[in-house]
């Protein structure tokens, strides 16, 4: 629940705190002195479009605070609140949540939650868990199919929701489906190039088999072959030094021989000296890893070839993968990968017989579930459809609209109309991603009157009561726990009018309700009230807002009907209002 909201520097509102509270809050005030700020307040504190027109020129910024209460009886949007702020990294340490959105003049926004600074968009998901403003604008929605459809969606449940997504899911991947096949068809000659050359590419490689590394192998052995007599001479000298293995070289002087010399002759003075015997140790090591080596460049030697024609072999091989490496990548690990690649991309190209009819398959398969899913979408809103109206018929006969009924019609939308077309029920319509059908909203203001649209049919006082009637419905079925409306009660007047604040009155018994009216009869209606009032004397007009109670109430009451606040038969009027709406909000709370 909202509990606070502080203004400054919006519009005439140079500061202002709205102490708001359960129930019904009602905000009036001349013409002029800022109840819209108030809404749009609320709209900039949630996530609004930040309009730089509206910061005070004096101020330089406008900022918005409200304090959220998170202790109330709606538990699961507490919960959702609490758990969107700490995922936005606030710390939420108590029963409150407090928010702030503040606009520069230059047009420039913040945010914070709880104290942290956080994207604008926390704030707008925020807003969805608490808040619904509706206002005039809104009526003016309601006029829009796509609109009206929104509302019977909504009403229609969760298991409508579940389907209406199925569905959606469902014509996404037939589109997807469809677009490709198109696409192929289109584009056939320029992929059957694409594929013919990936194809010779391919076989080309697949003709020379090239191995993982081969080209750096080759190089290697190619710089053996090369250089084979230098490296047997060099071989042959290190190992005749070594071991004393060559005609070369002369065996008395022989690495290992002169090291079992030394050896020994350490070994044989180790008794005297310990520490030549530690050395003589060392050199029986020193032998082994020379005799190793010594083994090794035997082994070295054995395997070292000169052969011309392997070397002729080689130069040939380098030359076909020199080839390939021009044409695909640097190296042949580049040309394995190359072809990796080009054999899926291959695949993608697949402009075959057999491909495109396995695609057709797809996309047919996909068009036959997704129109199945739409009829079942279809019936599914014609039968919310009907209780959607009967309710809504039923709040207008307490709205002062007794003979009223509200149709809800669905029916299949034409073919010429839709962005594509499939068969539904056996005959053909236009489908798009929200369904095959068209949702009209039609209000029979009188018995025998014929039922019209509500663009033509509904009078700016029967479009508010009919918007009235649908947002108690949600009320009823959930939804945020506050609800504001903006003047919907323009054009409604009289017995009209007292029926509204009825209602009202009754949404507020499960609901925060803070309503911006020009109705007396509504206001009188209200738990608390709140009046934004002008101030001229300055400079500058600044507007300030301020609780009414007991006589000052009145006072309010009587300046909303007659604009006499000081006349004692306005006042006396207005005492009597305000009777009557206690005496109604008292068997509304006796009756819930």
């Amino acid at each position: 629940m909202l509990e606070e909201l502080r203004i400054t520097g919006l519009g005439v509102i140079e500061d202002a705190s709205l102490p708001l509270a359960e129930g019904l809050t009602v905000i009036t005030g001349e013409t002029g002195a800022g109840k819209t700020m108030v809404v749009a307040g609320l709209g900039l504190l949630f996530g609004g479009r930040a309009d730089a027109g509206r910061v005070r020129t004096d101020a330089g910024r406008a900022q918005v605070e409200g304090r959220l209460r998170l202790d109330g009886p709606d538990t699961r949007t507490s919960s959702a609140v609490r758990q969107r702020a700490v995922d936005a990294g606030a710390e939420v340490d108590d029963d409150e949540l407090l928010l702030s959105r503040t606009v520069t003049a230059e047009g420039r926004s913040r945010a914070h939650v709880a104290g942290r600074s956080a994207p604008i968009g926390v704030l707008s998901e925020l807003g969805e868990l608490v808040v619904s403003v509706h206002g005039q604008s809104d009526q003016m929605r309601l006029l829009q199919p796509a609109e009206q459809r929104a509302a019977l969606d909504r009403y229609a449940g969760a298991e409508h929701e579940k389907l209406y997504a199925r569905f959606r899911e469902t014509y996404v991947r037939w589109r997807a489906a469809a677009d490709e096949y198109d696409k192929r068809r289109r584009e056939a000659a320029e992929r059957g190039r694409e594929a013919e050359l990936l194809e010779l590419g391919l076989a080309e490689i697949a003709d020379v088999a090239p191995e993982p590394g081969e080209d750096e192998s080759l190089a290697e052995e190619a710089r053996r072959l090369e250089h084979a007599e230098a490296l047997r001479a060099a071989a042959v000298t290190a190992h005749g030094a070594l071991s004393g293995d060559s005609d070369a070289m002369d065996e008395s002087v022989d690495v290992m021989t002169l090291l079992a010399g030394a050896q020994r002759a350490l070994e044989a003075q180790a008794s005297v000296d310990s520490s030549l015997g530690e050395m003589s140790s060392r050199l029986i090591d020193a032998a082994s890893v020379i005799g190793d080596v010594a083994g090794e460049l035997g082994s070295y030697l054995a395997s070292l070839d000169a052969d011309p024609a392997r070397l002729e072999d080689i130069f040939a091989r380098r030359a076909i993968l020199k080839a390939l490496t021009r044409k695909y990548a640097e190296d042949i690990d580049g040309v394995l990968a190359w072809a990796e690649a080009s054999s899926l991309r291959l695949a993608e190209l697949d402009t075959s017989d057999g491909a495109m009819e396995a695609l057709a398959a797809e996309r047919d398969r996909l068009a036959g579930e997704t129109a199945s899913l739409a009829a079942r979408l279809l019936a599914s809103r014609q039968e919310a459809a009907g209780r959607f109206a009967e309710e809504v018929s039923v709040e207008l006969t307490g709205l002062a609209m007794p003979h009223a009924k509200v149709l809800a019609e669905v029916t299949l939308r034409p073919a010429a109309k839709g962005p594509h077309r499939l068969a539904v029920d056996g005959g053909e319509c236009g489908v798009g991603p929200d369904g095959c059908d068209e949702v009209e909203l039609r209000l029979q203001a009188n018995p025998g009157a014929p039922p019209a649209s509500l663009q033509r049919g509904a009078s700016g006082g029967e479009l508010s009561r009919v918007m009235l009637a649908i947002e108690v419905i949600f009320a009823g079925a959930g939804g945020p726990p506050t609800l504001v409306f903006d003047e919907v009660d323009a054009g409604v007047g009289g017995r009209a009018a007292v029926e509204i604040g009825r209602r009202l009155a009754r949404l507020a018994h499960r609901h925060q309700v803070i309503v911006v009216t020009h109705l007396p009869q509504v206001a009188a209606f209200a738990d608390r009230h709140l009046v934004v009032a002008k101030d001229v004397s300055g400079a500058v007009t600044t507007s300030g807002v301020h609780a009414v109670m007991d006589t000052e109430r009145a006072r309010e009451l009587a300046r909303m009907l007659a604009g006499l606040p000081d006349s004692d038969l306005g006042v006396a009027h207005a005492e009597e209002l305000l009777a009557v709406a206690g005496k109604e909000k008292r068997a509304i709370h006796a009756n819930s």
